[in-house]
């Protein structure tokens, strides 16, 4: 029998965001690292709580799968522990702070933005991209956000795709290197340059140097959209979770740059999170296409046969999707220049 309670469940689906969100907020599984486990007296006295809402936080908690009963009290589950404690290496807490404090009140604008077709993060009129503000703890949000969800990524990616068959690969739009970083880590003889706006590409040599690849992945300043070309010498090229903020004929545009700047052999990646075919899934995927209704001007999330057929019409070939399961992408569309 039909009921509605898979509508209920969507309707509370945003209870379990902001029971995240306050958590990630409340340094919450940051102070219980290490397996630490902490009573709802102990909870009211930390975050100077009552007792109804320091129990009602721990709760919600262990029910979304983020904290686990430990005696009396609650610890972090495997999941809190591996990615929400701040300082460890994949840590989405930044993912989550920027979603609360960016997004999360413009989708409550939503209807306005289906009729407007415009974005709500940002004014078009006004400033020229998302990143034209006068708010840089917002910018900043935004690249650790990006960091955060990018590096798992970018591992869940080199598990389907042997960038090891590659000495040079281009990032395009590669942000704060995360994907570059992850590559090089696993294969010591892959070079990268990131490609990016010049204040970008300085978060970027922060972070490279942090992770002391300085020597292998260096950066170009530029604007891919504007330039008339790409930088050449690479063997293969990465688009990761770039063409989704754009409309087809620019994303057509940059895929025909691509084919320009490799040579004969050479591989194209496009990561995101593609539709399937139909346009009727995966949610994930459908989704981020809302997303990008609220964040972009002409950006959508597109299926693996648009990718494809672009793909062809810029002159690739062997053109195939690699499947994978990650927060910023659920699989590759590869393509060769003959």
């Amino acid at each position: 029998m039909i009921t509605p309670i898979p509508l209920m469940r969507l309707v509370s689906g945003v209870w379990g965001f902001k029971t995240l969100a306050v958590g990630v907020e409340f340094g919450l599984f940051t102070r219980l690292a290490g397996g630490r486990s902490i009573t709802v007296a102990e909870a009211a006295d930390e975050f100077g709580l009552d007792e109804r809402p320091a129990d009602l936080l721990l709760a919600a908690s262990a029910s979304l799968g983020l904290l686990e009963r430990a005696g009396d009290g609650y610890r972090n589950s495997e999941l809190a522990e591996q990615f929400l404690v701040e300082g460890r290496p994949y840590y989405f807490g930044a993912q989550v702070r920027y979603s609360d404090l960016r997004t999360y009140l413009p989708w409550h604008r939503v209807g306005e933005a289906l009729r407007t077709n415009r974005p709500l993060t940002w004014d078009p009129q006004t400033q020229q991209s998302m990143f034209d503000t006068t708010d840089p703890d917002m910018v900043a949000q935004f690249w650790d956000a990006m960091v955060s969800t990018s590096s798992f990524t970018a591992r869940a990616l080199a598990d389907v795709y042997d960038f090891g068959a590659h000495t040079r690969l281009l990032d395009v739009g590669g942000g704060a290197g995360a994907f570059p970083v992850e590559f090089c880590r696993r294969l010591p003889d892959l070079r990268a340059t990131i490609f990016d706006l010049p204040h970008v590409c300085a978060k970027a040599e922060q972070q490279i140097a942090a992770a002391g690849l300085t020597g292998r992945i260096g950066t170009v300043g530029g604007d891919f959209l504007a330039e008339p070309a790409l930088p050449g010498g690479h063997d293969v090229i990465l688009l990761s979770m770039i063409l989704h903020d754009w409309d087809e004929p620019t994303n057509r545009a940059l895929l025909a740059k691509c084919h320009a700047a490799l040579p004969s052999g050479g591989a194209v990646v496009v990561c995101e999170l593609l539709l399937n075919d139909e346009r009727t899934g995966p949610s994930d995927a459908a989704l981020m296409g809302m997303n990008m209704l609220i964040e972009t001007e002409g950006g959508r999330n597109y299926s693996r046969a648009e990718y494809a057929d672009w793909l062809v019409d810029a002159g690739f070939v062997d053109v195939r999707t690699a499947w994978f399961d990650a927060p910023g992408a659920n699989g590759a569309v590869v393509a060769r220049r003959p």
